[in-house]
């Protein structure tokens, strides 16, 4: 089964999915290839492919689209194969799996399954990252400026990006992790599911089978702070940086007195009532990369 967003790109229509079979075939495989015009298309089918007993089910997309299809088949035995259609492709990126199509067809067909952490928070599954504050509100007004205004992806994200800086907002969180309580008043906290590089591999990950998140939260800082945080994160010193936490656990509970909080994962923003209980599932899902 091969599920593609065709609702995030333009051109896949009848000859393009022609086409993507073909690249199948030269390989030796078999697909069964599906348009998803939704997430919600998606996942269906996912679950139907997985009720089937396919052994490999393959996502085309980008980061959101490869989230939607593995939150079906973590925890079963089912593979999943990753076709990076994408703009950023971060996880496909981390995994080694080949940017380009045909090389990303082959892997499917010459690579081998590894298994491969997850993270979940509030029962939702994220791959590469979660994070609360700036960045869902960024993504939010992104989004609505897309729809409202016809606006490109990158304009849009540049515009909601500068009126995030301009508001500002504050969050108040009590973290439990370990045991331990610490409060922080922070306008953003990110969970990433094992340890993100810092350096001019800033954004990358060397390994996800650690079995661990890492959280990166700041405590008070103004406008210039963050600035001195992108520095010390260029150099790799970002936790040596004042007023700046770097912290690997297993699992953390999130808690504040609002009442819903914008959570995105992998790109995807939703709201969810606290507290927010993150954890780690190690070796959770398969995946097919090179050899």
């Amino acid at each position: 089964m091969v599920l593609i967003n065709a609702a995030a790109g333009s051109g896949y229509d009848t000859a393009w999915v022609a086409a993507l079979a073909q690249r199948f075939q030269q390989q030796g495989l078999a697909a069964k290839i599906v348009l998803a015009r939704s997430g919600e298309e998606l996942i269906a089918g996912a679950q139907q492919a997985v009720a089937g007993g396919a052994r490999l089910v393959v996502a085309g997309g980008g980061d959101g689209s490869i989230n939607a299809v593995a939150a079906t088949l973590v925890g079963t035995s089912t593979v999943l194969g990753v076709l990076p259609l994408g703009t950023l492709n971060h996880f496909a990126r981390d995994m080694r799996i080949p940017l380009s199509l045909d090389e990303a067809v082959a892997n499917l067909a010459q690579g081998h399954a590894v298994a491969v952490d997850v993270g979940e928070v509030n029962g939702r599954i994220f791959l590469n990252n979660s994070s609360l504050g700036i960045y869902p509100d960024i993504v939010r007004d992104r989004e609505q400026q897309q729809r409202r205004f016809g606006r490109s992806k990158w304009a849009a994200f540049g515009r909601a990006m500068f009126g995030a800086l301009r508001r500002f907002p504050f969050l108040s969180l009590q973290l439990t992790i370990d045991g331990v309580q610490h409060t922080r008043r922070t306008p953003f906290i990110f969970i990433g599911n094992n340890e993100y590089q810092q350096g001019w591999n800033t954004g990358r990950r060397s390994s996800l089978d650690t079995g661990t998140l890492w959280l990166y939260v700041a405590q008070r800082p103004t406008r210039l702070a963050l600035l001195r945080y992108a520095l010390h994160l260029l150099w790799g010193r970002l936790g040596q940086a004042r007023d700046f936490d770097v912290l690997q656990t297993q699992a953390l509970t999130i808690a504040t007195r609002r009442r819903k909080l914008r959570v995105s994962t992998d790109g995807e923003v939703t709201r969810m009532q606290p507290p927010l209980c993150y954890r780690s599932r190690p070796a959770a899902l398969q995946v097919m990369v090179p050899r």
